[in-house]
C-alpha cells in the first residue's frame, strides 16, 4: 500500500510533528509511506520539498502570498486565518507518486488550495489538526458557529459583511468537495463534534484517531539528572509552560497563566515555585515578582523535550482553545502530571485528580488551585505513575499506526 502525506512541513510545528511522527510509525509497520511538503527541515529520505534554490525561495514566499486577501480586513484579530488561494500545481506532483491513498495533514501557508483535493485521483484521508477544513478561513473559531452554516460576517476578520473573505473561502471549499471521496480524522473528540456539525465535513465519514507518539524517547529520567542537564535550579519545584511562541499566542493563554500565578503568590503556602518556559527567550508580559521565570527558546529535539518534561513537577497547557496539543500527551509519557483548562481535546488526555487536574475553563483561580494540589509532594508518585499509564495506554506511536493501517484497509475494500 503506497500511502502519501501532505503537509505544510515536516517538523515544524505540532500538526507538522504528528504527520512526521505517524510516516515514520507506519514506515516501521511496512506501509510504503511517503511525504511531500513545502518546507523540509529533516534528512528523512522519504521526505521531499521543493528542489532547487528556485524552487526552495518560492515555498518561503508562498505563505506571504496567500496572505495578501487579508489587507482588505485591516481590523482582523491576530490569530491565523488561511484564504488558501495561492496557486499551486499540487495535483500533478501528487500524481507522480501514484498513490492508493493520499493523506492530508496541515496544508495551509499556501501549500494546497481546496479545489486541489477535488482533483486527485485516489481516496483522501484527511487528518484535521484544527478547524480549518470546516470554516471559511479561521483555524479556531473561538465563540463563533457560524461555520456550521456557510461563514460570513466573520469575527475573526472584523467584518459585518455576509459576503466577506469567509464566506467567499466557505462557499470555494462546498463547491470543490461535493463528490470527493473523502474520509475526516480527528485527533480529539471535541474535534469529530465540531466536524459532525459543520455543513461542510458533517455528511463525510468522520473517525477519531489520537495523535502517537515514542514512548522509548518520552519517558521519565530522572528529575535530578534531568536538571543537571539543562542547568536549572536543583530544589525548587518548577512550572513548566511552553509552545510554539506560547507568549505571543493569546489562543495559548499565557496571561491566564499569569494570573494563576499571581493568584498562588496570594495564597497562605509554603510553595515557592519557579516557572519554565519554552518556545520563548524571554516575553513583554509581567511575570509576578514572586516568580522567578527561565526562558530556555526553542527546543525542536525530542530528547532534549523528555529531559525538560522530566525535569518539572508539572506542566500547565492554560489554552482558550485547542485539539490535542503533543506537548500535553509528551508530558504525560515523561510522567509529568499536566494542568489545564476543562477544554477542546484535553479532556481525551487528563483525568481529572489522577493523572492532573481539570481547571473549570478561564477560571485563573482554579487553574492556580490546580497547580498547588499537582505540586504536593505527597501526590507526586501516584501522579507521575498515573500519568505515564496513560500515555501507554492511549498514545503509542504503534497503536496509533496500526489505527490508521485498519482505516487504509478499510477505504481500499470500498473500492
Amino acid at each position: 500500500m503506497r500511502v502519501l502525506h501532505l503537509s505544510t512541513s515536516d517538523t515544524n510545528g505540532g500538526a507538522a510533528r504528528a504527520a512526521y511522527r505517524l510516516h515514520t510509525g507506519l514506515r516501521s509497520n511496512g506501509v510504503d509511506s511517503q511525504m511531500l511538503v513545502q518546507n523540509k527541515c529533516s534528512d528523512e529520505e522519504h521526505v521531499y520539498g521543493p528542489e532547487g534554490v528556485v524552487g526552495k525561495i518560492k515555498s518561503k514566499i508562498r505563505p506571504r502570498i496567500d496572505k495578501l486577501p487579508l489587507k482588505r480586513h485591516p481590523d482582523r484579530d491576530s490569530e491565523i486565518f488561511s484564504p488558501a488561494w495561492t496557486p499551486e500545481r499540487r495535483a500533478k506532483q501528487i500524481a507522480k507518486y501514484d498513490p492508493d491513498i493520499v493523506h492530508l495533514h496541515w496544508i495551509s501557508g499556501g501549500f494546497m488550495r481546496p479545489e486541489t483535493i477535488a482533483q486527485i485521483d485516489a481516496p483522501v484521508v484527511w487528518t484535521l489538526h484544527d478547524m480549518w477544513a470546516m470554516t471559511g478561513g479561521c483555524h479556531y473559531s473561538g465563540d463563533c458557529n457560524r461555520y456550521r452554516d456557510r461563514c460570513g460576517s466573520c469575527p475573526k476578520l472584523g467584518s459585518s459583511m455576509e459576503a466577506d473573505l469567509s464566506r467567499l473561502t466557505w462557499i470555494r471549499k462546498k463547491r470543490a468537495w461535493e463528490d470527493v471521496d473523502l474520509t475526516i480524522v480527528t485527533p480529539s473528540r471535541w474535534l469529530a463534534q465540531c466536524a459532525h456539525s459543520s455543513t461542510l465535513l458533517g455528511h463525510f465519514p468522520i473517525e477519531v484517531i489520537p495523535y502517537g507518539i515514542d514512548l522509548d524517547v518520552y519517558k521519565p529520567v530522572s528529575r535530578t539528572e534531568a536538571r543537571r542537564i539543562l542547568n536549572l535550579p536543583p530544589e525548587p519545584s518548577l512550572i513548566l509552560f511552553g509552545a510554539m511562541n506560547p507568549t505571543q499566542n493569546q489562543r495559548k493563554g499565557f496571561d491566564l497563566l499569569l494570573e494563576a500565578l499571581n493568584d498562588l503568590e496570594m495564597r497562605e503556602s509554603p510553595l515557592e515555585p519557579e516557572l519554565v518556559v519554552f518556545g520563548n527567550s524571554s516575553t513583554s508580559q509581567e511575570l509576578t515578582s514572586a516568580f522567578r521565570a527561565h526562558y530556555l527558546g526553542q527546543f525542536s529535539d525530542d530528547e532534549a523535550l523528555a529531559l525538560l518534561y522530566s525535569a518539572a513537577d508539572v506542566f500547565v497547557a492554560p489554552s482558550r482553545r485547542d485539539n490535542l496539543p503533543l506537548s500535553v500527551q509528551e508530558s504525560l509519557a515523561c510522567g509529568t502530571p499536566v494542568v489545564a483548562f476543562d477544554i477542546g481535546g484535553m479532556p481525551d488526555m487528563i483525568s481529572h485528580r489522577s493523572n492532573g487536574y481539570l481547571a473549570d475553563p478561564y477560571d485563573s483561580e482554579d487553574l492556580a488551585t490546580g497547580i498547588a494540589w499537582c505540586l504536593r509532594e505527597d501526590r507526586r508518585e501516584e501522579l507521575s505513575e498515573a500519568a505515564r499509564t496513560t500515555a501507554c495506554d492511549k498514545f503509542s506511536l504503534e497503536r496509533n499506526a496500526e489505527a490508521y493501517v485498519d482505516l487504509y484497509r478499510r477505504i481500499a475494500n470500498r473500492k
